[in-house]
């Protein structure tokens, strides 16, 4: 269940009732491809972090970073609706799938982008959203990205930086299905009602809590 402090739902039907109910009669979009190797050169990363929005504007703007889709993995429903993963029972996380150069921006880098907009101590959500569909996750698509989300992982744990383990999971990726058109590059689109929610939310705060300065 989210916190019964502040209720992402309550804030989505505050701020954009209307929206989300003509998007949630809309077909469910089709399922995107699993990661697999590209003819052009190009990478794909996906993390789970909490609110898509959230993750999706802390990944855009990056140099060497193509595009970042919200969207939704890691569960057993095929094209599942935002309202479905909501309701916890799908397996899904709320997630953003990047594409990237990785001739001008790394897989450590985006690593590390990742863990500092994240709580890795907590693991039952992130911040005030709470529930299965908000944990942090890192899905990797090869050895390669395993063997390097382990090591940093790995160092997260061994600095003494937080009392317990790391809540974050890393699994191997699986089918991406990109959300609603509504919640793509959400933050751009509704910056007012996006900064809202993310102050409610506490997520600016209790990043600065855990790593000590504003996320990157």
């Amino acid at each position: 269940m989210r916190s019964s402090a502040i209720c992402r739902a309550a804030l989505l039907a505050l701020l954009f009732g209307a929206v989300a109910q003509i998007a949630g009669a809309a077909e469910p979009p089709a399922v995107a491809p699993s990661p697999a190797p590209r003819a052009d050169g190009l990478a794909s990363a996906t993390f789970a972090g909490g609110c898509f929005w959230c993750v999706e504007a802390a990944f855009e703007g990056i140099d060497g970073v193509r595009s970042v889709t919200s969207g939704y993995t890691g569960g057993s429903v095929v094209n599942p609706t935002y309202e479905q993963v909501g309701e916890g029972a799908t397996g899904h996380f709320e997630s953003v799938q990047i594409v990237f150069d990785p001739k001008r921006v790394s897989y450590e880098k985006l690593l590390d982008v990742f863990w500092h907009n994240i709580d890795p101590t907590d693991s039952q959500g992130q911040f005030c959203d709470k529930g299965p569909q908000y944990r942090s996750a890192i899905f990797v698509a090869d050895d390669q990205q395993r063997r390097l989300a382990e090591a940093s992982k790995r160092a997260i744990d061994e600095s003494g930086r937080f009392p317990g383990k790391v809540a974050t999971e890393i699994r191997p990726a699986g089918p991406f299905y990109p959300a609603e058109e509504y919640h793509q590059d959400y933050a751009q689109k509704n910056p007012i009602r996006y900064s809202f929610y993310r102050s409610g939310c506490g997520r600016d705060r209790r990043l600065q809590e855990v790593w000590g300065a504003s996320p990157e």
